[in-house]
């Protein structure tokens, strides 16, 4: 007759050491990518601009930004808008065309937040 098998308990040793390298792996992962905050703001109904605010129309494509017609680049933005518009800053209009990508669109508010009391707006 057969002894009966007899079922040895599993080790966790392998399991826990698998846990710690995911664990491992996925913090240092998460500490090498850049995060950035964005203020966004809603205007509210009641929220309309100062009378004496200056209008800036800003049209964002993929590959080319204008500032009221005129054609630059995003390092040049920052710039341009001191240049024109001086000591008070322009109420911004920003369009986007339909192929631009949201990391464009960070980029460019992550330049327009270096403006202090600039008023940005995206059009949607």
């Amino acid at each position: 007759m057969r002894k009966p098998l007899r079922r040895r308990s599993l080790s966790m040793t392998s399991l826990i050491d698998v846990i710690f390298l995911l664990l491992m792996f996925f913090m240092l992962a998460s500490s090498f990518s850049r995060m950035t905050e964005l203020p966004i703001a809603a205007r509210g109904a009641g929220g309309a601009a100062a009378p004496e605010s200056k209008l800036a129309f800003l049209k964002l494509g993929p590959e080319r930004i204008s500032l009221n017609g005129k054609v630059l680049d995003l390092e040049a933005l920052e710039a341009a808008l001191r240049v024109d518009f001086g000591q008070s800053p322009p109420r911004l209009l920003v369009s986007l065309d339909p192929d631009t990508s949201s990391q464009r669109l960070a980029d460019l508010l992550v330049r327009l937040h270096a403006v202090p009391g600039l008023q940005a707006e995206v059009l949607g």
